[in-house]
């Protein structure tokens, strides 16, 4: 970690912190802390890596999206903002932020997270720039912790109210029934990760016509992004069906 690489991500969050140590701490993975002694301020303030920090900012974070999202969605009730809440704040857009801010160059890591790509992984990056959110409310108190999260996340919060979010899951349901009358069954079958960073791995059967898996940091999500890859999988089979009816099609018409 170099003082240039701070400069950036500071530079590009919006925000320059009294405490560098607050900051230095949010981007310090355990894999780092498990080969080097972390700062005894460090360690007695924020823990010897980012993941109590990563707790924190993960409900700064909630809190801010959620107001949002609210305020910009009046008549949205709650599922809908649930669902539109989980679009923002999903590991891929949190990942793509951090990875634009420079968090990932700027992360500490260990030589084995190094030598195994750790710094483009979107579980590292985005659990960085929660703690990172939570370094800025610590440093800054809420009101600084909210400008830079509405900074980082304006763009993806103006796409998502514009655009809304599709409920997967009704989505095949109502394909599955209206096709084979058959109704979708999610199966957790995993969850990985600390109790404060859950992730849940869900499976989705429906009969033989298509199984899918899906993770989400909620079985909620989990099963959306189940559902989704069970729609992408019957596009697919729909389409090579399509080709093969096409292929037959033309070898009948010229014989």
């Amino acid at each position: 970690m170099t003082d240039s690489n701070l400069d950036r991500v500071q530079q590009a969050l919006g925000y320059h912190f009294k405490d560098a140590l607050a900051l230095r701490a949010a981007l310090t993975h355990r894999s780092w802390s498990s080969e080097h002694h972390a700062p005894k301020e460090q360690v007695e303030r924020f823990g010897a890596d980012n993941e109590r920090l990563e707790f924190l900012g993960d409900s700064v974070l909630g809190v801010v999206v959620t107001e949002a999202l609210w305020l910009r969605s009046p008549n949205a009730p709650e599922g809908v903002l649930s669902r539109l809440r989980s679009a923002v704040v999903n590991e891929s857009s949190l990942a793509e932020v951090a990875t634009r801010t420079g968090v990932g160059l700027a992360m500490r890591l260990g030589r084995g997270e190094e030598r195994t790509g750790g710094r483009t992984r979107p579980s590292l990056l985005a659990d960085a720039l929660e703690a990172v959110f939570a370094a800025v409310y610590l440093d800054g108190g809420f009101e600084s912790a909210r400008a830079v999260v509405l900074l980082a996340l304006s763009d993806r919060i103006d796409r998502v109210v514009a655009q809304g979010v599709e409920d997967f899951k009704s989505t095949l349901q109502e394909r599955l029934q209206a096709s084979h009358k058959v109704t979708p069954r999610y199966r957790l079958v995993a969850t990985y990760g600390p109790d404060h960073d859950r992730e849940h791995e869900v499976e989705l059967e429906a009969e033989s016509i298509v199984v899918a898996r899906g993770r989400g940091r909620s079985k909620k999500d989990a099963e959306q992004s189940a559902a989704r890859a069970a729609l992408e999988a019957l596009d697919a089979k729909g389409a090579e069906s399509s080709g093969e009816t096409a292929s037959n099609g033309g070898d009948r018409s010229e014989s």
